[in-house]
């Protein structure tokens, strides 16, 4: 009988690593001759704005019935201006003229890198989805017995597989974009989505081709038509099989949309960038950046396992 692995032996192996691997990482950054400034990143991410609310009018600052501070217009004393209730910079009895600043009030505001975070989840979901819609076409299209739509979607997946993404980008936004008066976002999402709609075609080829084809002759023998017996029988279960692989495709978008940075889209990738040239702490930001990368890849990756689990169940 073979023997089994011990598991706590072999986990703690793994925090050994981690640990070894930290210490490394740890070396390296006391080697390096730079001044590590990383209270400066929080504020790019959420921070406190000042609104101050100034006065319409010159007036006397009243107290309401309910104790609301309020400034009274001299010269109409029916006219009255709210004051808000924190922040007040003024008192009951006070003189006021147009213009002075009545209130302070301090709200949070998202920084440039949540707003990145935003573009770059936006144009992910947005290009995902019409992935999948083309990717799927694609795919069946591969499978048909119609040899010109076999042919043309043969011809749209090695042509995107074929040429850089980056090109791709430029040829949309310069060429296509400027024929079809498309906005920079709307140049993104197209090019993203035909890239990685090519993968997903061969994904979804791949995926149906691996169901035994005696489920379509069940179908039929049903009396499903052709369409019905890939909606109804096939997919679902390429679906399941191809998961996996969909879930890796959709992690290289997420990743690949920081390329839309160089048409001027401030994804994540940009606001860092800008962030960069503004604070000279590339460190700070870029390990920041690829951290934030992390955490959607990660919720993308919890997120499959979770229906992975699920299916495995449900069988």
């Amino acid at each position: 009988m073979e023997k089994q692995p011990n598991p706590l032996l072999w986990h703690c192996v793994f925090v050994l690593l981690m640990c070894a691997a930290a210490f490394g990482i740890y070396q390296a950054v006391q080697s390096v001759d730079y001044t590590w400034r990383w209270e400066r990143i929080p504020q790019y991410i959420a921070y406190q704005a000042e609104q101050q609310t100034y006065a319409d009018f010159d007036g006397t600052v009243v107290a309401s019935n309910n104790g609301a501070l309020l400034l009274q217009n001299d010269l109409d004393p029916q006219q009255h201006q709210a004051i808000a209730a924190t922040g007040i910079q003024v008192a009951e009895g006070d003189t006021i003229f147009r213009g002075d600043v009545l209130a302070t009030e301090l709200s949070w505001k998202a920084g440039p890198i949540a707003w990145g975070i935003w573009v770059t989840v936006k144009l992910s979901l947005v290009a995902g989805v019409f992935a999948i819609l083309l990717g799927t076409l694609a795919g069946l299209a591969r499978l048909s017995p119609n040899p010109a739509l076999r042919y043309v979607a043969v011809t749209y997946v090695e042509l995107i597989r074929g040429t850089p993404l980056l090109v791709q980008i430029f040829i949309v936004y310069f060429f296509i974009g400027t024929v079809l008066n498309l906005d920079r976002f709307t140049a993104g999402v197209a090019a993203l989505a035909v890239f990685t709609g090519a993968y997903v075609a061969e994904i979804v080829r791949a995926g149906i081709s691996s169901i035994h084809k005696g489920q379509m002759e069940a179908g039929r023998s049903l009396g499903l038509t052709s369409a019905q017996t890939m909606r109804y029988v096939i997919l679902p279960q390429a679906f399941k099989r191809v998961l996996p692989p969909l879930a890796g495709q959709f992690i290289n978008l997420i990743k690949d949309s920081s390329l839309v940075s160089v048409i001027s889209i401030t994804d994540l990738t940009k606001a860092g960038r800008e962030i960069v040239s503004s604070t000279f702490s590339p460190f700070e930001v870029w390990f920041t950046v690829a951290l934030l990368y992390l955490v959607l890849t990660g919720s993308l990756s919890f997120v499959v396992r979770r229906l992975e689990h699920k299916y495995a169940r449900s069988n």
